[in-house]
């Protein structure tokens, strides 16, 4: 009877841990991100770089399957700038 207490105990503190997660999610305060691993035929969003413009407006660089879009960021929305075949970006050079 003893280990029954503590299922249903456990089980409580699972629910209310759940419904908190929930709602601070739902008000905006939580974020998860759990990756889904890519199926074939679907495409793939990467973003390659991000530049921050001012702390509303920004600059992102995605690619999309064989597509690399230039996307603006700000406070009235997103807008597609730029777009084109998909490229590979040399790296960035070392500093001596």
């Amino acid at each position: 009877m003893e280990w029954t207490g503590q299922l249903l105990a456990v089980t409580i503190v699972l629910g209310l841990l759940c419904g908190c997660l929930w709602f601070l999610k739902r008000k905006g305060f939580a974020r998860t991100s759990f990756r889904r691993p890519a199926r074939p035929g679907q495409p793939r969003l990467e973003v390659i770089d991000r530049l921050a413009l001012t702390p509303q407006h920004s600059l992102h660089l995605v690619r999309l399957a064989d597509r690399t879009l230039l996307v603006g960021l700000s406070p009235q929305g997103c807008n597609l700038l730029e777009s084109g075949p998909s490229v590979t970006l040399p790296a960035a050079p070392m500093e001596s």
